[in-house]
């Protein structure tokens, strides 16, 4: 059954776009299509549909959820992941790229190492396109399923404590979730790392506007009992020109057994992969880390709701 919603024909290119009801009709398709995986493992209501899935930068759980989550919806792909064997590699323009491939598709998902190259690419493409993250800059899909993964744990996102650590000056997942978080105000942030990697001016300023209260700090250890979500992040080396800043910062902050005693008995822990050593294995096994048995699910539940919103089928 096909109906139009606030999602049909639309692109998705920033958290800016959402606002509340938003977040509940694209939670409640989550829903849906988290138990028609469980009851039928997917279905057909996007057969004949191709979404091309365009990755200039590396991607492993971002693109392959995409791709699932089309297939499971009964669509076809396109999944170009890096670029160094296609026409970009002989200088083609983002646009023209963008114009071919959505001459062959429905839907153009984008992920590319620019900011604002989504909302570029957008502007010269006449079929939807997602935003799969756009440099330092945005990362809306992900902060959809970390938002769908926090508000399945807690009765209501208002009045929530949640910290952030690592690389909240690089972290486009971080930008990204704590301005949705920003709409369930009055929540409090404590904004964890180095100095050199705090979360940019501007950010913190429009989280204040909307109500957030903000601590920072580059000290873990004293807000650990404070807590009601751990949000982990790497320091991203790909981000850095001087690679010894890199190794001076990029263990700063590691999530162990003992650090996880310090958490409340009803905290989560969550983190937007990859990770590279900054929370240890045997922290998996912990009831409270949801990071691989919920939140890497979560991302193809998401993006199936997107995609049969974008297209119009609500039901399936």
């Amino acid at each position: 059954m096909k109906n139009q919603n606030n999602f049909y024909k639309s692109d998705i290119l920033t958290v800016d776009q959402f606002d509340k009801k938003d977040l509940r009709a694209i939670t409640d398709q989550a829903h849906k299509m988290k138990q028609l995986v469980k009851e039928k493992g997917g279905t057909d209501i996007l057969k004949n549909k191709i979404m091309t899935a365009l990755f200039y930068e590396p991607s492993s759980r971002t693109f392959a959820s995409f791709i699932t989550a089309m297939q499971r919806l009964g669509g076809g792909i396109i999944p170009i992941q890096g670029v160094a064997y296609s026409s970009v590699s002989k200088g083609e323009i983002l646009v023209d790229t963008i114009r071919t491939f959505a001459s062959f598709s429905d839907i153009v998902v984008l992920r590319h190492p620019e900011v604002g190259s989504a909302r570029l690419a957008a502007e010269f493409c006449d079929r939807p396109l997602i935003n799969a993250g756009d440099g330092v800059g945005e990362h809306p899909t992900q902060a959809l399923l970390d938002f769908f993964t926090i508000s399945g744990h807690f009765e209501g996102v208002k009045g929530l404590k949640v910290a952030m650590i690592g690389d909240l000056l690089n972290g486009r997942t971080i930008h990204s979730l704590s301005k949705l978080l920003s709409l369930y105000s009055p929540i409090t942030l404590y904004l964890v790392s180095p100095t050199l990697l705090k979360m940019p001016a501007e950010i913190i300023t429009r989280l204040k506007k909307r109500g957030v209260t903000i601590h920072e700090s580059d000290e873990l250890a004293e807000v650990l009992d404070k807590i009601d979500v751990l949000y982990v992040t790497r320091v991203q080396k790909e981000r850095f020109t001087d690679l010894d800043t890199y190794e001076k910062f990029k263990l700063r902050y590691v999530v162990t057994p003992q650090i996880m005693k310090k958490l409340k008995t009803k905290a989560i822990v969550m983190h937007p992969f990859p990770r590279v050593g900054e929370i240890t294995l045997d922290v998996d096994l912990d009831p409270r880390a949801l990071y691989i048995r919920e939140q890497i699910p979560n991302g193809m539940y998401i993006r199936m709701a997107l995609l049969s919103l974008i297209f119009g089928v609500n039901n399936c």
